[in-house]
Parts: C-alpha cells; structure tokens; sequence
C-alpha cells in the first residue's frame, strides 16, 4: 500500500466524479479539495447580501429531525471582534477579519416552542439530543465554510472557544440551553493558502469493517502527512515531554520517550502533538470543569434523570 499520495484526484474515465457531473460539480470538488484554512485577512468588508447568501446555506445544512437545534451570532463590530480574539488567546487574525460566526447549540429557542405549544421538554437534559445538536452545529458551519469558499472568501474555524465559555457566553448574551460550539472567522483573503498535508484515503477509509494498518505503514503515512517535521529539542521542551510522560504513562514512558528523543536529535510530531501543544496531562484534567461550565448553561445530560411522580 502506498502512503506517498494524500492528493485527491479524479481518475479518467466514466466512474470518476467529473465523469458523472457536469462542471459545477467538479468546481465543487475542487473546492472541498483546495479548502485551506485562511488567517491573513484584507480590509475589506464583506457585503450584507453576500453574508446572507452565504448563512443561508448553513439554513438548508442536514438536521436530525429537521429541528434546526442551533443559532449564530455574527459578530461585525470592531470593538466585539477585538474582544473576541482577546478572549480566544489572542487570535489577531480575529480582530482583523471583517466577520466572526459563533455557532451555538440552541435548544432555548425549542424549549420556548415547545412551551407555547403546550408540549413536554427534555431536551437539555438528555444526552441523545445534546449529541446530535452539537452534530447538526458542526454540519451547519461546514456547510457555511464550503459557501464562503465558493465566493472567494478566506475562512478558518476556532476552537478556542472552549477555553472561554463563560466569557463567551456573557459577551454575546446567550440565555440557558445556549451553548457557543466553533467560530467561523471568515474574511477576504490577502493570498489563498495552500492547503495542507493530508493522510490519503487508504489510511481514513474503511470499507465494511474497521482494519488497522501494520505500525510500520501507519508511521510512513504520518512522515509523509507531516513532511518529516521535526521539532528541535530544547532542554526545556525535553523536560516538560518526559514530565508529561511521566504524569500519563509513568516511568517506562517517560524513560522510552527520553531515549527516542535523544537517539533522533528531536521531537518527532506525536510527541509534539500530545506531550507539548495538546499536554496528555493537562487535556483530560479539565474534565470536570467542563461539566460545570455546562451545567451553569442549563445543561444537565450528564446526569441521570427521573421523570416525576
């Protein structure tokens, strides 16, 4: 099996996807394809009628059971941008950019539906409804990140907006069973990035049954994803590896990672990864933070629940 190839391509002939389609669709796949994410932003404003097109397209996204269980806040104002990347660790490119969209699991707007209509309501305490909001939410901003590729805007979802919820959620006012997901900072591009390294489909895909590749295979598809990256080895980003692999793995983690650091004169990039930008130690500790951060939102589908008497 090769791992030397993540670029999609079309094969010729009658089965590819361009053979099925017409150019539209092509342009499409070449979209989906090309989608980097964009950080470098032009001063330039993104007009009205052209953000509505776009936001209608998160309007006409999948949703289980059509109940449409999430909002947006779009977020224009200079002062509100500045803030907002202040909050998200500083993120300039936030401020910079003309429009942020902050995607919100939204089960208040049903609630208060299902109130007037005189029908029962659980929503927020059930995990099942948590799960497939936070699924539909997603699918909303991919559906509105694909748009705004298709008109020649820059785009890049934020994720650290889990690191301030309560900030978040106080800025943009948002009630109980209101829940901030991913922002959506989209703005012109001063230049198209390029789009990144990708593991190819024989690494992601599974046909019928999940297989695992042989370990030799799978380190080759991530040297190639990854272009051989190496990260130097200074002594303290050594330290705080092998004290990350102490904390997770005990003592024969901490010893082998030592080892394989020195033996290669650098850090390879899971040791990058999940030692030194997502810390194996740190990531799970907040765990139950998390829940109270949630449950202060009127969210309680962790706990258990009994219907009354």
């Amino acid at each position: 099996m090769s791992t030397q190839d993540s670029s999609p391509r079309s094969d010729s002939g009658a089965d590819s996807a361009a053979g099925h389609g017409s150019p539209l669709a092509a342009e499409v796949l070449r979209l989906l394809y090309e989608r980097a994410s964009c950080r470098n932003f032009a001063q330039r404003e993104i007009p009205d009628r052209l953000l509505d097109e776009i936001l209608q397209a998160g309007v006409h996204a999948a949703t289980g059971g059509n109940l449409q269980p999430w909002s947006i806040i779009v977020v224009r104002d200079p002062e509100a941008r500045r803030k907002l990347a202040e909050l998200n660790e500083n993120q300039t490119f936030m401020q910079d950019a003309p429009v942020n969209l902050v995607f919100c699991i939204d089960w208040r707007r049903l609630e208060r539906w299902a109130a007037g209509a005189a029908a029962p309501f659980t929503a927020t305490a059930a995990f099942r409804h948590f799960w497939i909001s936070f699924q539909d939410t997603i699918i909303a901003a991919q559906s509105i990140g694909t748009a705004a590729d298709a008109v020649g805007l820059g785009s890049v979802y934020v994720g650290t907006v889990l690191e301030c919820f309560p900030e978040v959620r106080e800025m943009l006012a948002l009630p109980p069973g209101v829940f901030p997901v991913v922002i959506l900072t989209l703005g012109w591009p001063v230049h198209r990035p390029a789009p990144r390294g990708k593991l190819p489909l024989q690494v992601v895909v599974h046909r019928e049954q999940y297989r695992e590749l042989p370990d030799d295979q799978l380190a080759a598809a991530y040297e190639t994803k990854y272009g051989g990256a190496k990260i130097d080895c200074t002594p303290d980003r050594l330290d705080r590896l092998v004290e990350v692999c102490r904390r997770t793995g005990g003592e024969e983690l901490a010893e082998r990672c030592r080892a394989r650091v020195r033996a290669a004169g650098s850090i390879n990039m899971a040791q990058r990864y999940f030692g030194l930008h997502y810390p194996a130690d740190f990531m799970p500790a907040q765990n139950a933070s998390y829940l109270r951060i949630f449950e202060d939102a009127g969210f309680e589908w962790f706990r258990e629940w009994w219907p009354r008497e």
